[in-house]
């Protein structure tokens, strides 16, 4: 019996490798993403919204444009929107219309919000580290290639 039979407490077998392969990833996936949460969001942030907080300080001086903020994110939402307008709201993102196209509006992350950022890098690092603590740098090299070719099949 696998482990994750085991943790589902299934007695029967599944119905194939593949099956197996994705109900892991979907359960390894549910796990992490339970513990980023309980991390970012005592922070007054949703793990999305610290997303476009990541983007918009990579972004720089020049400003993100909204849908491109959108297509950066890990996690794809149709709202980006509302992501932005909370966002804005708490004073983390500020956004102006472009001068050069008026239907495109350019994003920034505000002092505010690169502030909250620097304080959440250093203890982020930490939980992802915890988190993947049970591979070592070989397995994760691996990890990395193996999500890569998933992802990739799918372009």
């Amino acid at each position: 019996m696998s482990r994750l039979q085991q943790e589902l407490k299934q007695r029967k077998p599944f119905t194939s490798v593949a099956q197996e392969a994705l109900l892991g990833l979907v359960r390894t996936t549910d796990l992490v993403r339970r513990q980023l949460t309980a991390f970012i969001e005592p922070h007054g942030i949703t793990l999305q919204q610290y997303n476009v907080l990541r983007i918009l300080r990579g972004g720089g001086d020049e400003g993100v444009p909204t849908l491109e903020v959108a297509d950066r994110m890990v996690e794809q939402t149709p709202g980006i929107t509302r992501l932005l307008d909370r966002l804005e709201a708490k004073g983390f993102v500020k956004r102006q219309r472009c001068e050069k196209d008026r239907r495109q509006h350019l994003c920034w992350i505000t002092p505010k919000g690169a502030a909250l950022l620097e304080k959440l890098d250093k203890p982020l690092n930490e939980l992802a580290e915890h988190l993947i603590k049970g591979l070592n740098h070989e397995e994760r090299v691996t990890l990395i290639r193996v999500l890569d070719a998933l992802r990739a099949a799918h372009e």
